[in-house]
């Protein structure tokens, strides 16, 4: 472990214990303070004001103040709840220190410690773009590597049972570190875990969207040491983090519910409504005004109130938040969860702020939109809407739906879908992916996950295609399972990840032929594809389906790439004239049988064939 992920775990150790210490001298100083978020913050960046918002038992009465001398207190909030209070802090131009914010209640003073901290100096918020591939996981069905975890203090739902599909199974994110070389193996090149922070629910939060505490991560997945531990892992192993963030909802069980600073911090008067889930009122123009705001603004369900982020001190607790985890933990970008759900206004304002802070961050929002110009309404620059997202990465539903290849000629509706292109402001900035955790997997029964041809043609699609790919852990060992049978069943154990597992993907111990198969050719098209420029910056030439048969170019400089692929279980004969276009010469390298190829007029392909053409120029 280096020195400065040591530090960074002792300075929040420190934190937590001052903060016990504090909490336990208020009761007979005057007032009990019990959260204080965030913990500690940074100097050096761009926003000159930091808000602090403390929460304790009845601050009525308190008077702020601060023994720093160039820190001085802009303006002090007090919500109806006499619980809080909310003070926001000069902090321009200052230089790293610690002092103390002091509560002054009839005489009796509470000293809070406080830090500004030096900025870290290693790399960070690096981004990721579609030279990467990132490999989508859920941390408590990847791998268990500390047992004790599942018996953390003080959580609501029992420990771990891995026979319900809707409990926690137990796997945290020192099961990910143990196995970190697995990824390098494999290919992948960035780790987006579902959110890792508190989901101290009381039953199903398994897969970390009901958050309890926006700055701690869930102790049973080890908590913030350990996530700074799997940020320190992945780096040193070439991997990139995509941290999971969640500003629409939180879970009711979180503190800024149970006692809420007034009934604005949550949409609805902070009384259940539930969403309509019309994603497309969002920006519809003739949608009524009540759809839009009831889908907007609803909630996905009563234990997830839906936070008003019309409310400023909401949005600024939010985006400080979001902020403190690139500063604190080092990632490199953040996938935003239900993105045309949240506010417009205040979330352009976030990507904003975050671009304009990092300059190479990537920002990834889920729009889960079934049409090509709905979902493009949402991207940064697009150029159909009068008002700007910035938001630079969208999720290529469309795409997903036709990369299923369902019916009688399946490579159409892939064809047909990338003919909408027109509407994107930048097509290469599209998450792409054949399954995740919300959909049903690529496969859904056992008896699909046979057909290892389907499986090769989508991947193949996936990665050379335009877009960023995102695989789903467990595709590349043809892992099934059926949406209708609950959300559980695309959810399962990853094999391998406990200790009592008879099955290991890890080692490729016990997987089947079809299995091993499947792994091998997604590793070797994974590696295959790292550093080339022709599928992470070229454009696009493609043809009409034919006869079954799909036949497109990627091309940057002086380097093309050309993928035929035929969709149906019948041999083909290709007229390569055709295709002059994108085949400027004969010798070829066939990437995926590893040879040289000498292409004449015509070429012979079997069911379910695909080439890969890696032109020498």
């Amino acid at each position: 472990m280096n020195s400065n992920l040591q530090n960074r775990i002792n300075i929040f150790i420190k934190y937590m214990l001052t903060t016990l210490l504090l909490t336990t001298a208020c009761l007979t100083q005057g007032a009990t303070i019990k959260k204080v978020a965030p913990a500690f913050w940074w100097s050096g960046l761009n926003n000159p004001v930091l808000q602090v918002l403390i929460y304790g038992e009845d601050l009525t009465g308190c008077t702020p103040s601060l023994t720093s001398k160039d820190i001085t207190i802009k303006e002090t909030v007090r919500p109806e709840n006499p619980n809080y209070l909310i003070l926001y802090l000069n902090i321009e131009n200052v230089k790293p220190q610690k002092f103390d914010i002091l509560l002054n209640k009839g005489g009796k003073v509470t000293k809070i410690p406080y830090e500004i901290k030096p900025r870290r100096t290693d790399t960070y918020a690096q981004g990721f773009d579609a030279s990467d591939v990132v490999y989508l996981l859920m941390p408590d069905r990847f791998a268990q590597g500390n047992p004790a975890n599942v018996k953390a203090k003080g959580m609501i739902e029992k420990p771990a049972d891995r026979t319900n599909p809707d409990a926690r199974h137990g796997g945290d994110l020192q099961g990910i570190i143990n196995n970190i070389e697995y990824f390098n193996k494999l290919g992948v090149t960035a780790l987006w875990t579902t959110p890792v922070l508190e989901n101290n629910m009381p039953a199903g939060s398994y897969h970390g969207y009901a958050i309890t505490d926006y700055y701690n991560v869930d102790p049973r997945f080890g908590g913030n040491a350990a996530f700074l531990k799997f940020v320190e892992a992945a780096h040193s192993h070439g991997l990139k983090v995509i941290m999971d963030m969640v500003f629409n909802h939180c879970g009711s069980e979180n503190y800024l519910f149970k006692d809420m600073p007034d009934s604005t911090w949550f949409n609805y008067g902070s009384r259940f409504t539930q969403t309509n889930y019309e994603t497309a009122a969002s920006t519809d123009p003739h949608a009524a005004p009540s759809v839009r705001k009831r889908m907007t603004d609803g909630w996905f369900v009563s234990v997830m109130p839906d936070m008003n982020q019309r409310n400023p001190y909401v949005a600024d607790y939010l985006i400080q938040n979001s902020i403190w985890w690139i500063e604190y933990a080092g990632i490199d970008g953040i996938r935003q969860d239900t993105y045309p759900y949240c506010n417009f206004d205040m979330m352009a304002r976030w990507c904003k702020t975050l671009t304009e802070q990092y300059p190479h961050i990537n920002i990834v929002g889920e729009t889960w939109i079934g049409n090509n110009p709905l979902v493009a309404s949402w991207q940064k620059d697009n150029r159909l809407t009068d008002r700007n997202p910035e938001l630079p990465t969208v999720m290529d539903f469309p795409l997903w739906k036709a990369l299923q290849l369902e019916g009688e000629h399946p490579l159409q509706a892939v064809y047909s879908d990338l003919t909408e292109d027109i509407v994107y402001a930048n097509p290469l900035n599209l998450l792409t992916f054949i399954e995740n955790h919300d959909t049903e997997r690529f496969f859904r029964t056992s008896e699909q996950a046979t057909d290892l041809n389907r499986y090769k043609q989508a991947l193949t699609l996936l990665l050379t295609l335009r877009g960023i790919p995102q695989l789903y852990y467990g595709g590349e060992i043809l892992m099934y399972g059926d949406k209708t049978d609950g959300d559980g069943a695309m959810r399962k154990d990853f094999p391998g990840g406990w200790k009592t597992d008879k099955v290991n993907a890890f080692t490729g111990k016990g997987l089947t032929k079809l299995q091993s198969e499947a792994f091998e050719f997604t590793r070797r098209l994974l590696h295959w594809r790292k550093g080339k420029l022709a599928i992470s910056k070229g454009s696009l030439t493609h043809f009409p389906v034919e006869d079954d048969v799909y036949v497109y170019s990627r091309i940057y400089q002086n380097e093309r790439i050309t993928v035929l692929i035929n969709g149906s279980a019948e041999k083909k004969t290709v007229n390569l004239e055709k295709y002059a276009d994108v085949l400027p010469e004969t010798d070829v390298t066939d990437v995926l049988r590893e040879h040289k190829l000498k292409l004449g007029k015509t070429l012979d392909m079997k069911p379910y064939d695909i080439y890969i053409l890696e032109f020498n120029q």
